[in-house]
């Protein structure tokens, strides 16, 4: 169900004062739905419909007319709503009256008349209008579809103004239910309209009829008074009169009017002038909003304004416009230096890159902005590399601390394995001897350390934006549709397929860098001398543990999984992963090399503090001395996806083969040194002591000094413990953890413990048989005994016959 419309409310006009004839502006509310709603506008009393123009529901524009009231209200009417009201009024001027010969600075309003016909504005006089209803009638439009009139007047119109206008469309369409008599009337009114057409013409000759008279009467008076006068002298004179009155009226009218004409001429040269400026105002103001754009960075306005004037003036041949237009050609040259100098600047950010080139592409700038881009972008990452390694190698020479965040060695080092043995009990007998530990495990980062952190983050943020520049460099995403039309895409593309060569070269080149700034940091002796020159200096006073060369692998991994997130192809990074091998590699022989460093330091931990197996915690802290140093290798050792094993070389293999021997060797030759160690103050008196007797080594607890016999007898023992558990374990460990060659390193390590083991029991017997022999000797030979007869004792209890038999004849 359809709502009425609430009245029209006008509520503003603009201008609100002017003569007559002055386009105004209505502005208010309800003022009709459509132009075809709008049935009446009233300014001050005066009908303004012929002129309205319907915008909208707020506004409609007209011409005020001749209205009898210096001031009244604006009056809307509309079929919806009805007649409306006003709360604003307009005041109408009178026109001050300017003679033909004063001066005057305002222009005349050249009108623009609405035309009903046609329904546009047109620049002709209102007595040409014609009534929108030439039959005089009242219209009353049928309901015939408008398709099945154009179907049955093809090439006709119900326009009576067109050329191809059908009088039977027209009827159709506006009377085909009205009354033959109200046709018959319709005939009249036309018939009227014509005659008073034919009536025009003759009204303008009887308005002027007086004037032809007048001067047909001075003509007859100047022939009659030739007449008079008969004489060739009068005519002659009376001619030469005429002819001199003429002219001084021709020589008076062109000096009252040739100051005016003068005027209207510079007022027509003026004012042509001013329209040329008017309709060619954007290519006059260009220059100056060029720059005023450029200098608030609104560089797609000005763009868009270049690309317009290029189409409008680019080929024109009048002088004023080529003058114009060259001032912008000039100021966008200058546009198209600041942008790239901007685009080659650095810092900057992708996206400010992007489009800076997107920019220069639609100003059509020589060159390849795009590709400069990526070169001076290529040029400051390896800058930026050289940089960061200059300045840690001055801060390093310089002394300076680094003020880089603590690194938790908790999480990310663990502590030596020596270190760690002070913190837990024996691995297997749980030995009461402990050791304090310190409870913070930080320290400041070495710098060769810390530049590896700089730099792999320095490579992991800059080098993706440069490999996402190339991407949208070679797909043409860069460009903008103006490039794309005018063929600039598809030759930016041509070039990034010829340049992919380039640019592998550059990335190749950029990882060159990485990998040779880290070995001359970490890996000096891996670089050739020229080298180490550009990409080392630094102080190689002490090398670095491996638990730091562990954090740097793994920083660098993280660094390398980074940059393959970023689909870079893997042959570009194959040089990293030759660094991390190298640098998994070095990280093995260090740590097994402090590893044995650490296996030497063991004998002073030796307390001779024995169990009840007669074990000491020797064997125990050896084992979980090599299992801890292990154990930090295991991330070194593990592959991750895309590395290699660090054993598939032949020298890794024997090399850390050899290391591990060595690791083995350094304990034995600690038992042996302890074995062997003097005594010192300690009491060097024999002991006589059952070893069969299970109170053998509760008397070594009890007493704190030791003999040499002692010692050697817990030696033996712990040499015994060593064979039969310890070296088995650690082999076992070794295969846990991959290491080539275990075989020979439990073969070889076995080897040399039975050694000492067969050397020290010979020292021991020696020890203990010196007092014997001496006291047997005299007798030893009595009866022609000889040794040589009985038979050598062999077996696993070699060892206890020997010696309770060596105690035995000692107590006898």
């Amino acid at each position: 169900m359809s709502r009425s419309r609430q009245p029209p409310l006008v509520t503003g006009i603009s201008p609100n004062e002017g003569i007559s004839w002055t386009k105004v502006t209505i502005r208010g509310e309800n003022l009709g739905t459509g132009p075809t709603d709008l049935i009446g506008l009233t300014i001050c009393g005066h009908n303004c419909l012929l002129t309205a123009e319907w915008m909208s529901a707020s506004k409609i524009v007209c011409r005020v007319g001749q209205a009898k009231n210096d001031k009244g209200d604006i009056i809307v009417t509309t079929k919806s709503g009805g007649r409306g009201t006003s709360t604003v009024s307009f005041k109408l001027l009178k026109p001050e009256k300017i003679g033909i010969l004063d001066q005057s600075a305002v222009w005349v309003d050249e009108m623009n008349y609405y035309d009903t016909r046609t329904d546009r504005n047109k620049g002709i006089p209102p007595l040409s209008l014609r009534p929108a209803n030439p039959l005089g009638i009242e219209i009353d439009k049928g309901r015939f579809p408008q398709k099945d009139l154009e179907a049955l007047f093809p090439g006709m119109s119900a326009d009576f103004t067109s050329e191809n206008f059908s009088a039977a469309w027209y009827l159709i369409e506006n009377h085909s239910t009205t009354s033959f008599d109200q046709l018959k009337m319709a005939v009249m009114n036309l018939k009227k309209q014509a005659n008073k057409k034919n009536e025009g013409s003759l009204a303008y000759v009887k308005g002027g009829l007086s004037t032809f008279f007048e001067a047909q009467d001075a003509l007859s008076a100047i022939h009659q008074k030739l007449e008079a006068d008969g004489t060739e002298k009068v005519e002659g004179s009376m001619t030469q009169k005429l002819e001199n009155v003429l002219n001084r009226a021709s020589n008076t009218a062109d000096t009252l009017f040739q100051e005016v004409l003068g005027r209207k001429d510079k007022a027509d040269s003026t004012r042509n002038a001013l329209n040329v400026l008017q309709r060619f105002k954007f290519l006059f103001n260009l220059p100056l909003n060029i720059e005023r754009n450029i200098q608030k960075g609104d560089y797609d306005v000005v763009i868009n304004d270049y690309e317009k004037a290029k189409s409008l003036f680019g080929k024109t041949e009048v002088q004023v416009f080529k003058k114009y237009y060259a001032e912008i050609e000039t100021r966008i040259e200058a546009l198209r230096e600041l942008l790239l100098n901007k685009l080659l600047e650095t810092p900057s950010t992708l996206h400010d890159q992007k489009r800076y080139i997107r920019y220069l592409s639609d100003l059509h700038a020589s060159g390849d902005p795009a590709w400069q881009c990526i070169g001076a972008q290529h040029k400051w990452i390896l800058q930026l590399m050289h940089n960061c390694k200059e300045s840690y190698v001055k801060d390093q020479k310089g002394n300076s601390l680094l003020h880089s965040p603590m690194l938790d060695l908790d999480s990310d080092v663990r502590p030596s394995p020596l270190g760690h043995l002070s913190q837990t009990a024996s691995l297997k007998r749980g030995s009461s001897f402990q050791s304090g530990r310190d409870d913070t495990w930080r320290c400041k980062a070495p710098q060769q350390v810390a530049f590896v952190e700089k730099l792999t983050k320095l490579v992991v943020i800059q080098l993706p934006n440069f490999w996402k520049l190339w991407i949208s460099y070679v797909n043409g995403s860069l460009f903008s549709e103006t490039a794309e039309k005018s063929g600039q895409m598809e030759r930016a593309k041509k070039n990034a397929r010829q340049r992919q060569n380039d640019f592998k070269k550059m990335i190749q080149e950029v990882m060159q860098s990485l990998a040779k700034l880290i070995r001359g940091a970490l890996l000096p002796f891996s670089l050739r001398e020229g080298e180490l020159r550009q990409y080392g200096g630094w102080e190689m006073k002490s090398e670095l543990s491996g638990q730091w060369l562990t954090h740097v692998i793994q920083t660098v991994r993280l660094s390398y999984e980074s940059l393959t997130a970023f689909e870079i192809p893997n042959d570009m990074l194959h040089i990293i992963q030759d660094l991390i091998l190298d640098l998994r590699v070095r990280c093995i022989m260090v740590t097994l090399q402090h590893t044995a460093e650490d296996v030497k330091r063991l004998a002073e931990k030796e307390d001779w503090v024995v169990d009840n197996e007669g074990l000491t915690s020797l064997p125990s802290q050896f084992e979980q001395c090599i299992v801890h140093s292990l154990q930090s290798l295991k991330s070194v050792l593990d592959c991750k996806p895309g590395e290699a094993s660090v054993f598939q070389q032949q020298k890794t293999q024997e090399d850390v083969c050899q290391l591990s021997i060595g690791i083995m060797q350094v304990f034995i030759d600690c038992l042996e040194q302890l074995s062997t160690k003097p005594v010192g103050d300690a009491d060097t008196t024999h002991l006589s002591v059952d070893v069969s007797s299970p109170d053998l080594f509760g008397s070594i607890h009890e007493d704190s000094s030791l003999s040499s016999e002692q010692r050697l007898l817990i030696v033996l023992s712990n040499c015994c413990y060593l064979e039969r558990h310890t070296f088995i374990n650690i082999a076992e460990h070794f295969e846990k953890h991959s290491f080539q060659g275990v075989e020979k390193i439990t073969q070889i390590s076995m080897e040399s413990l039975k050694e000492l083991d067969q050397r020290l029991f010979e020292i021991y017997i020696e020890l203990k048989a010196d007092p014997i022999v001496g006291s047997l000797e005299p007798g030893i030979y009595a009866g022609y005994f000889d040794w040589k007869d009985c038979l050598v004792p062999t077996g696993k209890y070699l060892f206890n016959n020997c010696v309770i038999i060596l105690t035995e004849a000692e107590m006898n």
